[in-house]
């Protein structure tokens, strides 16, 4: 069993060990945010199993999931769980890890491109700068309602690190922005959200802490995307002409 990162979006930040495992592949086992040009590198012999999970919209619960990695891995040669961005970032791919080994399953991890690194870049938004930011933290706008470890601690983060990098976090945006300014941050603090991140139809919304939701609400902007906050948001004006495009 291979983890592999597809990762955000822009099929020129596929790994080659991912692309030759996905033209090798007897059976690819892939999630919701893969782009079609990724999918497209799939051996034509391949089986194709779609097991994605979008708000409200899961294909396969996670549990359902794991057992069939379990059982394509005790099935076939190469198979493929292909995750978006990375598998280790926000990916489950340590939680379905752990359960292929205790099956038994040989499992090897191949990284991917994180889309909290990816989309700020392609937005000309450098996440650490010596005259703006020496920290950057990652952090899930999205949790598991029913997990038994405490929420995030967004007092902490607030107050620790000059740059967050929020994913999944668009629908939760209005209590998360609350979060961070009763824990100090100013309403002026530069926010961007950056939706389909490294992709031809990418799109961001800069604003600030105080004036964000109402652009939201004003734009209709939607998820997914990922969130920057802090002061390198500022420099997106100047670096965004010299950012990469897309690989169609």
């Amino acid at each position: 069993m291979y983890l592999v990162g597809a990762g955000p979006g822009d099929p020129g930040l596929l790994t080659l060990k991912a692309k030759t495992l996905l033209e090798s592949a007897d059976v690819v086992v892939y999630d919701a945010l893969v782009s079609e040009p990724i999918l497209a590198m799939i051996a034509p012999q391949a089986d194709r199993i779609h097991a994605g999970k979008r708000r409200g919209r899961h294909s396969l619960l996670q549990e359902q999931t794991t057992q069939l990695l379990i059982d394509l891995a005790q099935n076939h040669a190469v198979v493929v769980r292909l995750k978006g961005g990375d598998p280790f970032v926000f990916g489950r791919g340590g939680e379905e890890m752990e359960d292929l080994l205790v099956a038994g399953i040989s499992v090897e991890v191949v990284p991917g491109v994180t889309s909290g690194i990816a989309a700020p870049a392609y937005a000309g938004i450098p996440l650490t700068h010596r005259q703006y930011s020496s920290s950057v933290t990652f952090v899930t706008g999205h949790e598991m309602v029913d997990k038994y470890r405490p929420e995030v601690n967004w007092e902490a983060i607030a107050q620790g690190s000059e740059t967050i990098v929020i994913y999944m976090g668009v629908r939760n945006l209005p209590n998360i922005i609350d979060s961070l300014l009763k824990a100090g941050r100013d309403a002026n603090t530069p926010i961007a959200l950056i939706r389909w991140g490294t992709r031809p139809d990418q799109e961001e919304l800069l604003g600030t802490l105080g004036s964000i939701i109402e652009q939201v609400e004003a734009t209709g902007f939607e998820a997914p995307a990922v969130a920057v906050v802090g002061a390198v948001v500022n420099l997106a004006p100047i670096l965004s002409g010299g950012c990469p495009q897309p690989l169609l």
